[in-house]
């Protein structure tokens, strides 16, 4: 089977390569990958920023169909229409699997960066990460389980009440998922970017986001405040993974406000008033990955219509595009990226 494999670390190093359809084992499925999402790590994998497991084949956000069980697989038939977490392996002791956060496993091991992913026509996923997809999610939505299920994670480590102003900054599909998750709890949602988010913006506005601001000429501090008597936003996600949307956040949050940080940023340490965090006793906190049970009520919010993720694909390629793929992304022009395999 064609697979797009990351070779070696460093700037490029994706090479399509014939490699043998995997073989399942006890307690794994094999799926025959529909769409597989290119995801913002993915692109840094590529540009050598983000470190995997190489020789990998890339690809952690897919949907597809079993085609085989292993021994000891009751759950799921072949014909079923499936997706699954990125978890391929965990160590299963730690406190941390033991709760259930096995997201910060020191052992975990992941589709598409330490084991073969969805950029291939087939691959094999542990029982445990699989899910059935719900009647009204197609393959399309159900390829971006996953980064929803990341927002969902990062919105449900906040407390978002009904009317509360919720600020996500950062238009891209994290920033864009992130805003519906938080509408779907009932809050009034803005979402920010700049002059050249322009078509990310006007997405937001068509999925039904109550405010999408270009911050470079409207004044979101003026609309926040107006929105809020002067108080200031309750909730900010920032998505952007950029230091001066950081400061901005801080900045737009009322006392006793709560800040999640979603986005990654280029470089680890960045400028971050703590004072403003001390002063306006902020709540703090980081949000990793994803985990079991964010599953099941992403694929619930796509299925009863509260997120809309086919709508946030812009493009769609098979494995052989990759560069196209990669241009469109970089250009800005595009906002959700489906690949497709090729046999």
């Amino acid at each position: 089977m064609k697979a797009l494999v990351k070779t070696e670390l460093g700037f490029g190093h994706l090479e399509l390569q014939d490699k043998e359809v995997p073989v399942v084992g006890p307690d794994q499925v094999k799926i025959e990958v529909k769409y597989a999402g290119i995801c913002g790590s993915d692109i840094h994998t590529y540009e050598g920023h983000y470190k995997v497991a190489a020789p990998v084949t890339l690809g952690h956000e897919f949907s597809g169909t079993v085609v085989e069980v292993g021994e000891g697989v009751t759950e799921f038939k072949p014909g079923d229409r499936v997706t699954s977490e990125t978890t391929f392996y965990i160590c299963g002791e730690c406190e941390y699997c033991q709760s259930g956060d096995y997201n910060l496993c020191n052992s975990r091991k992941g589709l598409g960066t330490q084991q073969d992913g969805g950029f291939a026509k087939y691959l094999v996923a542990r029982k445990d990460s699989v899910h059935h997809l719900p009647e009204h999610v197609d393959f399309q939505a159900a390829a971006m389980t996953e980064p929803l299920a990341c927002t969902y994670h990062a919105v449900a480590k906040t407390d978002i009440r009904e009317e509360d102003i919720v600020v996500v900054i950062g238009p891209g599909p994290i920033g864009l998922f992130t805003a519906q998750v938080a509408k779907s709890f009932g809050a009034t949602v803005l979402i920010t970017g700049l002059t050249n988010d322009k078509v990310r913006l006007e997405k937001a506005k068509e999925i039904g986001i109550d405010y999408a601001v270009n911050t470079q000429v409207e004044d979101i501090k003026e609309l926040v405040s107006n929105l809020t008597d002067s108080y200031g936003a309750d909730v900010v996600f920032e998505c952007s993974g950029a230091a001066p949307a950081a400061k901005q956040g801080l900045d737009l949050l009322r006392k006793k406000g709560q800040y999640a940080q979603v986005g990654i940023f280029a470089q680890p340490e960045v400028p971050f008033d703590l004072e403003k965090i001390i002063q306006k006793e902020i709540r703090l906190v980081g949000s990793r990955s994803q985990k079991s049970a964010d599953w099941e009520p992403s694929l619930e919010l796509m299925n009863n219509g509260s997120v809309n993720a086919k709508a946030m694909v812009t493009h769609e390629y098979d494995i052989t595009q990759w560069q196209q793929a990669y241009d469109a992304i970089k250009s800005g022009e595009a906002i959700k990226v489906l690949l497709k395999p090729v046999e």
